[in-house]
């Protein structure tokens, strides 16, 4: 028997007792011809604040014209996102990894509230990104996400530039090494047009990843947002997603335990954001799949690190297109034997299949030949010890500090770490550790671009370390630990730390430790009076009260 099409559909379109739901969407604009074929929800996280998401209006509008011509009727939705890059530093970025649940389960009521048979989701910045895919994982009906692309590298004093770029200046600035007008001229220049944040930063992290993951068909979200190429790609995936159904191809189909590591692989060689350890915790959750934050760590260790990408390395997401592209970068570890080829994709084809399609421009430098990595292993680790019994993530990078060892400076808020930086009271040798930051404690985890860009921008990238229980952002580098668990709010032994205690990074080893006894930590954590938030209600007291530990992925539930 042939698949049925209108799998969900038909309850609400089908039959007398349909006359009242048909009349209204009748009032819509659609006719019995439309309601006669499947209905494909159309996803999308346009806003108009960004430039990541602004142009995806554009692309829903290609994605619906290939539903139509694919046999099916197209009804785009929306969605909510806040955006990283502009709230960061303020008590809006706390509203940041929130927003990724309010992403999946608005995406999610929509769908089942009106029985859509299958799901195309577009997303732009990063918590768009995830938020799509747990929303498609969750519904499982034959679905993909298309992400809008990359933004296009700015131009200062002739050379390109990124929103890292703009965010390290401000320390320069505030240490006399910038003057207002260059800022105000790199502030101009930074960001050309839309697109999401150009280098290996969170949103093309994700993107990467979810190629790797075979949610998103591979080769097709490295597209840079205004190329006009994007346009066909969008219209191609409309009709693409009337194959998923045609087959009945579904994500809980795709996103197995091997597609999940062939994801961590990808971020662990592009040298990607730690905030993909989050969110591919979160994503196994959703689709039933046991992974733990030690995975993170053991594929690590067997991925070389072959892509020269920002912020650690010197290109940005368009030259890595330009170079190949992803599928190029799935040659790579399909020819080292490090990608499970057999996993099937959104476009049908394995990924191994995928991979073997590549192109590679002649002369290009953004990935390396196996011969020549530009480390032996990945780009992410994962520490444990007394400070992290639960672990931590630190991206190496981008440099080589492998071990450290300073007094704390400790913290209970970024602003009051940021403004430490700026005052010139951080010195060489420190350890800045921020806390009360976390899932619960911030509540929602803010990023900490503001502060570790600062550090680089005054000098001191390489000489200070930095622990937080909140996260970084993709932008992030030098030596920084993010994620630490439990959190402080959660009674974790950062809790209990003072100002000159003795901080061991071990990279190698895979320890942060503090010089402190057991004993010690535990008599101190007796003592914590942890501050009192001042979110008594609404969305962030509600996610404070379910989220779990960052070490699960920080999701609700």
């Amino acid at each position: 028997m042939a698949h049925d099409l209108k799998h969900k559909s038909h309850a609400i379109t089908d039959g007398p007792d349909r006359a009242p739901a048909r009349a209204m969407l009748k009032a819509v604009g659609y006719t019995d011809e439309d309601l006669s074929r499947p209905l494909v929800g159309v996803a999308n996280t346009w806003i108009e604040v960004m430039p990541c998401n602004s142009h995806l209006r554009r692309l829903s509008e290609k994605v619906k014209a290939g539903i139509r011509a694919a046999g099916g009727t197209p009804i785009e939705y929306n969605t909510i996102a806040v955006s990283d890059g502009i709230s960061m530093g303020t008590e809006g970025m706390k509203a940041s990894l929130i927003s990724r649940e309010v992403i999946a389960d608005s995406i999610e009521l929509v769908a089942r509230g009106h029985l859509f048979d299958a799901v195309v989701a577009l997303s732009g910045c990063d918590k768009t990104i995830p938020g799509t895919v747990m929303a498609l994982t969750r519904l499982n009906l034959p679905s993909l996400m298309l992400y809008g692309g990359s933004i296009m590298p700015g131009r200062f004093q002739g050379h390109d530039v990124t929103i890292q770029d703009v965010f390290e200046a401000v320390g320069k600035h505030g240490t006399g090494k910038m003057t207002d007008a260059e800022l105000k001229d790199l502030e101009d220049h930074a960001c050309p047009g839309a697109g999401a944040c150009g280098g290996q930063f969170t949103a093309n992290t994700m993107s990467i990843a979810f190629e790797f993951l075979g949610i998103s068909p591979m080769g097709r979200n490295g597209v840079p947002a205004m190329d006009p190429r994007k346009d066909d790609i969008a219209f191609g995936c409309g009709k693409l997603v009337i194959d998923l159904l045609k087959n009945d191809l579904r994500p809980k189909q795709i996103i197995t335990r091997k597609a999940l590591e062939n994801a961590i692989a990808a971020v662990a060689t592009t040298g990607g954001s730690t905030n993909a350890v989050l969110h591919l915790l979160a994503i196994a959750r959703e689709a039933g799949v046991k992974l733990s934050i030690d995975d993170f760590d053991r594929i690590n260790r067997k991925v070389p690190l072959l892509v020269d990408l920002k912020p650690g390395g010197r290109f940005v997401a368009a030259d890595l297109y330009a170079a190949g592209g992803t599928t190029l970068v799935a040659k790579r570890l399909l020819e080292a034997r490090l990608l499970h080829a057999d996993q099937p994709t959104v476009t049908g084809r394995p990924i191994g299949e995928e991979a073997a399609q590549a192109t590679e421009t002649t002369g290009q430098l953004v990935v390396r030949p196996l011969s020549n990595p530009i480390k032996p292993t990945g780009g992410l680790v994962i520490l444990k010890g007394n400070l992290a019994p639960e672990g931590c993530v630190v991206k190496v990078a981008g440099h080589s500090m492998m071990k450290f060892r300073g007094p704390a400076k400790v913290y209970d808020r970024e602003e009051d770490a940021f403004v430490a930086v700026k005052a010139g009271q951080i010195k060489a040798g420190d350890v800045i550790v921020i806390r009360y930051e976390g899932p619960a404690g911030g509540p929602g985890m803010r990023e900490m671009l503001g502060v570790t860009a600062a550090i680089v921008g005054a000098g001191l990238g390489d000489s200070v370390a930095l622990l937080t229980d909140g996260r970084f952002s993709g932008a992030t580098h030098g030596l920084m630990a993010g994620h630490v668990a439990p959190e402080a709010a959660k009674g974790g032994p950062i809790a209990a730390l003072k100002n000159g205690d003795a901080i061991v990074f071990d990279v190698a080893a895979r320890k942060l430790e503090v010089e402190l006894t057991q004993k010690e930590i535990k008599a101190r954590l007796k003592k914590v009076k942890p501050p009192v938030s001042h979110y008594t209600a609404g969305v962030m007291a509600k996610y404070a009260r379910h989220v779990s530990s960052a070490s699960e992925g920080a999701v609700t539930s």
